[in-house]
């Protein structure tokens, strides 16, 4: 089993930044792929960002291209999310989440963490 803890999330202004991170405890899958998703109020579950095992590859929604970076730590199993100039439409609640190496290109997870509130104030 795996369990994915993340943290950092908060209350910012909009145009100010979050830096969230995912703790993975646990046997996790043989060079997993992490990735992001969030849920809006009244939203489904939206992909953000993900990276592969290498850290070589990383993607991201058109939605939060050029403002937030995924990266990875793996000697520390622990994956990232930076997120620079925010706005109140990325108000959400941010789920890590850990796949196998071909889940970066299915977008299928099987490991999800609980999830952490980011809230962006006009």
């Amino acid at each position: 089993q795996v369990q994915l803890t993340e943290s950092g999330g908060g209350l910012v202004q909009a145009g100010g930044s979050l830096s969230l991170a995912c703790a993975a405890i646990g046997r996790t899958f043989i060079n997993p792929c992490m990735g992001w998703y969030r849920q809006g109020p009244g939203k489904e579950r939206e992909f953000v960002a993900a990276i592969s095992w290498s850290g070589d590859s990383t993607k991201y929604a058109d939605s939060v291209k050029g403002r937030f970076t995924i990266s990875r730590d793996n000697a520390k199993n622990t994956v990232f999310l930076q997120m620079d100039s925010l706005n109140p439409e990325d108000t959400a609640v941010y789920y890590c989440a850990a796949g196998s190496s071909t889940s970066y290109y299915t977008m299928k997870y099987d490991y999800w963490g609980q999830g952490t509130q980011v809230t962006v104030s006009s």
